[in-house]
């Protein structure tokens, strides 16, 4: 069976589950993982033996050629989106309609409800989502894709790192590093942060900031290859490797080891968390690393499950996530450490391979 239709079929056996009749998706990437269509402007209505795509006349050749067999309803550029999903379900016979909470805005449920009087609608959470969080091994084939371009992307430009660059020119030739090896687009704007500026996890490369104004860069990028993204952080050091930075960053490279040691089946993602988060704590750097571990990747860079505090997901293979402790200090920097890590049947995959030691951190 095509693993789109078995995603449809999974789908279906949740809404039967949670007593939901039909579902309106609405999320582009939901969306696309139930049909294969790659462009935007489209919802799904998947009902116990039914599935229509609602979109308009700038897909209809676009629906037919990515999407073989789907039923499509094009709406006239007269009729809005909310009083196509009404026209559509109400010739559905759908009496209830489940809706993704998420993702449908207030205004748009507002109007569909005012259009659509005589029906109930259903808020739900995360149908689909839970989905996505298995990959199937094409999935993971093209996690594997975007990872080796984001590597290879990388490899070209710490061999080219010069002391009067800024971090914008650093983060633009890196995507287009990226770009040139045959992604599709970046997983996220490229984060680029020198010294003191590391301290700040999400920090926006500047045209002021060079790479020689401090020993050190902290750079957090990845690649999109086939609607599948990776995501890496790594810290090259232009400078000196100070005792101060050479104690942070084996700090933080060995919480990651243990964490990632951690990761099997049936393991806690509170687990995983705490086995790094407990061993910055006790290195005396605790209140230095205050977000998640780390947060599934696929089709979207941020998704399920997340390796958090007192997250209850148990780790299942097929699983793609990424582990990311970081220790960040004011007014001295931050250093993270990212990789992209696969569940396996029986422990682990680490699909990341940029060597990480100490002495690998050199420009």
């Amino acid at each position: 069976m095509d693993r789109i239709l078995r995603r449809r079929d999974a789908l279906r056996a949740k809404l039967a589950a949670e007593k939901v009749a039909a579902l309106l998706v609405v999320d582009p990437t939901n969306v696309a993982y139930l049909t294969g269509f790659t462009g935007d402007s489209t919802y799904l209505i998947v009902a116990r033996d039914r599935e229509v795509a609602i979109s308009d006349g700038r897909f209809t050749t676009q629906l037919e050629q990515e999407c073989p067999g789907l039923e499509a309803y094009i709406r006239p550029n007269t009729q809005g989106m909310t009083a196509a999903v009404a026209e559509v379900a109400g010739k559905l016979g759908v009496a209830s309609l489940g809706f993704e909470a998420a993702h449908l805005t207030v205004a748009e449920h507002l109007k569909l409800r005012d259009e659509w009087k005589t029906a109930e609608l259903a808020p739900t959470t995360e149908l689909v989502e839970s989905l996505r969080q298995i990959k199937d091994d094409a999935e993971v084939a093209a996690i594997r894709e975007a990872v080796a371009i984001a590597q290879d992307a990388f490899l070209r430009l710490k061999g080219e790192l010069k002391a009067e660059e800024s971090e914008k020119d650093v983060a633009d030739r890196l995507e287009a590093h990226m770009r040139a090896l045959g992604a599709t687009g970046t997983s996220f704007p490229t984060i680029v942060a020198v010294g003191r500026r590391a301290a700040l996890p999400h920090a926006r490369p500047t045209a002021e900031t060079r790479i020689g104004d401090d020993d050190f860069v902290l750079i957090d990028w990845g690649a999109c290859g086939r609607s599948y993204k990776s995501d890496l952080t790594r810290v090259v050091v232009a400078g000196n490797v100070t005792p101060k930075f050479e104690e942070v960053y084996g700090i933080v490279l060995a919480a990651q080891e243990k964490a990632i040691r951690a990761i099997r089946p049936g393991a806690r993602a509170q687990d995983v968390d705490a086995e790094a988060r407990s061993f910055i704590e006790q290195a005396g750097f605790g209140p230095f690393f205050d977000h998640g571990l780390g947060h599934g990747i696929g089709m979207d860079v941020h998704e399920g499950p997340r390796l958090r505090r007192e997250s209850p997901t148990i780790l299942e293979p097929g699983m793609v996530v990424t582990v990311e402790p970081g220790i960040y200090l004011p007014e001295w920097g931050g250093v993270r450490i990212e990789d992209d890590v696969l569940v396996t049947p029986d422990g682990h995959e680490v699909l990341s391979s940029l060597p990480k030691g100490l002495d690998a951190v050199r420009a």
